[in-house]
């Protein structure tokens, strides 16, 4: 005990010229505030320092550590004191580092030194934490996804995609890690997409231009000459010319064509041959960044693979179901068109499903989606009419199966009272007291009886 004793006062006589800083600059009362942070902090050492100490010590002193720098920050500001404002964050650094290399093995402890880091924007230090938490645990793919996303919210995609490559080698497996590397790849393409469109580069028309040619039409406007400084400087064509080489070039690059995702999705399936219900996932995924110009082209391979593979599962004719609609604004002129299409394809899809009920579960779940505010009324009236005949098809799907489980019943009334298709909910609630007393009914079905007939 005396070698961890002597360890304690050593740690503990580094933090007096601090604590000296604190009373002379009268940040803390030297007789209670300051005292009692020695005592923490004596305490806290003295049971890191002796045998069978946990990661939970270090994880609590850290802790206090964190609530009296942000006590401090918060007394500096507010009585305008110059004090030092790196101590307090070193000192919780130091503490870190000496937990994560006692406890190497600990990840809470590791995910607590990174997260501090980053708030911190503590750089360097938080690329050297990766290069050190990596190379001792590279089969744990959230720490690989941790590393890419800081590398992506630096802009650093090279190393974000560098991070990605090198933990599938590591952990080919883990479908969160596929998911989360097409993600990174698509919110890339998505970002880039929308600068374009800012700064006029996808062949969008300028805005002045556009204002230009309608002033013309206007016989109360004159149209002066507009001086550019192409006319100041007639080299600049040539070079105008030259840009839009460039710009076409970069149209065709991998980034913005949609290829890298594709290749994700190619290496995702060959990794997980059988595995229909990744595919859905990374549909649902890329379906989920409209407005991005090689998203049709990315559903489309996605579904070409998906019928190919599963001709007759519900998560190929589901997602084959919805793709006519996706990217489309339901407030659009295109949109009813769009889903004729997709009603016709919920038609046909439904007498080839292997697993009706499962098909038209999936198919009520995005269609609910489409309850939507400030539609046309049309509109609105073909999708609540396809919604009823789903779910009438999808009950008598699931009796031909041996009828609704408790657990789907109560769920798909949740699904339609969320939705606000109160009358559909309610008859399905009716059949589910005929199917079970209420005394047998789950609690949670029950609060949703309860609540459906207060609204009736």
């Amino acid at each position: 005990m005396a070698g961890a004793s002597d360890k304690a006062r050593f740690y503990l006589e580094r933090s007096i010229p601090e604590l000296q800083e604190f009373e002379r600059k009268k940040i803390f009362s030297k007789v209670d505030e300051i005292t009692s942070i020695t005592k923490k902090r004596s305490g806290f050492e003295h049971k890191l320092n002796a045998r069978g100490s946990q990661p939970s010590d270090y994880a609590r002193y850290v802790e206090f550590e964190m609530n009296l720098e942000a006590l401090r920050r918060k007394r500096v500001k507010r009585l305008g004191i110059k004090s030092s404002n790196h101590s307090g964050q070193r000192k919780i650094f130091f503490l870190l580092d000496r937990a994560t290399r006692k406890f190497h093995g600990d990840l809470g402890l590791w995910v607590q030194y990174i997260e501090y880091a980053r708030k911190e924007k503590a750089n360097k230090r938080l690329s050297q934490i990766f290069t050190n938490v990596l190379r001792l645990h590279p089969t744990k793919p959230e720490l690989w996804m941790h590393a890419a996303r800081y590398a992506a919210d630096e802009a650093d995609m090279t190393s974000a995609r560098s991070y990605m490559q090198r933990g599938l080698r590591f952990c080919r497996m883990s479908k969160a890690l596929w998911i989360e590397y097409a993600k990174l790849e698509m919110t890339y393409v998505a970002k880039i997409a929308a600068r374009r469109q800012i700064l006029g580069l996808d062949g969008s028309q300028p805005e002045d231009r556009k204002a230009t040619e309608g002033n013309e039409l206007d016989p109360d406007i004159i149209a002066l000459p507009k001086l550019t400084a192409e006319d100041i400087n007639p080299s600049l064509r040539e070079d105008d010319e030259l840009d839009q080489v460039a710009l076409q070039n970069f149209n065709s690059a991998p980034a913005l064509s949609g290829a890298i995702p594709l290749a994700i999705f190619d290496s995702a399936m060959k990794q997980f041959v059988n595995d229909d219900s990744l595919a859905e996932i990374l549909f649902d995924l890329f379906a989920g960044f409209e407005g991005t110009p090689c998203l049709p082209d990315i559903l489309q391979h996605i579904i070409e693979h998906m019928l190919k593979t599963w001709p007759t599962m519900p998560s190929s004719l589901s997602s084959y179901s919805r793709q006519p609609i996706v990217g489309i604004d339901p407030h659009s002129a295109e949109f009813p068109k769009a889903f004729g299409v997709s009603l016709e394809r919920i038609t046909s899809s439904a007498q080839m499903a292997q697993g009706k009920s499962e098909f038209l579960e999936r198919v009520i779940n995005w269609l609910l989606q489409l309850k939507i505010t400030g539609l046309d009324a049309g509109v609105q009236k073909a999708i609540s009419a396809t919604v009823r005949r789903a779910i009438r098809d999808y009950e008598e799907a699931a009796e031909q199966r041996g009828g609704l489980t408790k657990d789907n019943s109560m769920q798909m009334v949740k699904k339609l009272q969320n939705a606000g298709y109160q009358e559909d909910a309610n008859r399905l609630l009716d059949k589910s007291r005929e199917r079970w007393s209420i005394d047998e009914q789950p609690l949670d079905l029950q609060r949703s009886t309860t609540e459906t007939d207060s609204l009736t």
